[in-house]
């Protein structure tokens, strides 16, 4: 168990890389005053956690790799993760009104705005990955990029969101679900993590573990965020709740109680994939036991 004083300390480390990777991305995306720019603007810089390039620092600080050298591929995944947040909020995905505590992208800029928003952020990641960047050879960068597209495409949240919006209305099985979510959700958190193994020189079985602890750390997080859809608060969520009532989720699934043990077993079963490693990976462990006790 981890004690609320653990908790604090986690989270103000947490804060400390959030503030790092926010004044990144500021400087991966400068301000641009056209409509979409600041549509680009008013979604990538809206308050949020930042769990991603904050994974792929952890993973590079335990493997004793540098988290500068990680910090631009992370956030080259900060801005896919954004333009997917935009895309799934948009009429023809989940119609959802609010995200991160205010008017949704298309709400506020309008859908086409929204939309070229989208596209222009995930054309910045893969610009930020083919630039280069201290530190990172042209082989690493081949990787990461070869991974966040994977992660993206009929691999990833594609395939994961086709799923999902195939699947709605509709009764699914377990398999299907973790299907959707573990591409819808999961594969951005293990491109995060990977990144942060191959900048720091991973080995195969080293990366292998890694990805293992991503893909629990990210079902967790989902299911985390279904039972925030049905127990949660919007205006702490900070985004429309009870919108996932005509899907098929892991709470509607297993129920509330259900949801919450299946979050802790993954939770766990994140944490056994960490033992090789050591106390090295204690943020990890701590990490993988705040995103099942978080609130929003």
């Amino acid at each position: 168990m981890t004690s609320i004083r653990e908790f604090a300390d986690l989270e103000a480390g947490l804060e400390r890389r959030r503030q790092r990777v926010d004044a990144v991305l500021r400087q991966l995306v400068p301000e641009d005053s056209s409509a979409v720019g600041r549509a680009i603007a008013y979604s990538l810089h809206a308050p949020a956690k930042r769990l991603r390039p904050v994974l792929s620092m952890l993973v590079s600080e335990m493997l004793r790799g540098d988290p500068e050298v990680v910090l631009p591929a992370g956030c080259a995944v900060e801005l896919v993760h954004t333009a997917s947040l935009i895309l799934d909020d948009l009429p023809s995905m989940d119609n959802a009104t609010t995200r991160r505590g205010r008017p949704a992208c298309h709400v506020a800029h309008g859908e086409a705005t929204a939309i070229l928003a989208a596209f222009a952020l995930q054309n910045r990641a893969f610009e930020v990955l083919a630039g280069g960047w201290t530190g990172a050879t042209a082989a690493v960068r081949h990787t990461i990029a070869r991974d966040l597209a994977r992660a993206i495409g009929l691999e990833g949240m594609i395939a994961g969101q086709a799923a999902d919006l195939d699947m709605t209305g509709r009764e699914i099985d377990f398999g299907t679900l973790e299907f959707i979510h573990s591409r819808k959700t999961g594969a951005l958190f293990i491109a995060a993590a990977a990144l942060g193994a191959e900048t720091a020189g991973a080995d195969t079985a080293t990366r292998n573990a890694i990805e293992a602890y991503a893909k629990n750390l990210g079902l967790a997080f989902q299911i985390v965020d279904d039972l925030l859809d049905v127990t949660g608060d919007s205006a702490v969520a900070g985004k429309d709740v009870k919108q996932d009532l005509k899907k098929t989720t892991f709470v509607s699934f297993a129920g509330v109680d259900g949801a919450r043990l299946l979050a802790a077993e993954l939770s766990a079963t994140s944490i056994q994939t960490l033992l090789r490693f050591g106390p090295g990976a204690e943020p990890l462990r701590e990490l993988a036991r705040y995103v099942v006790a978080r609130r929003r």
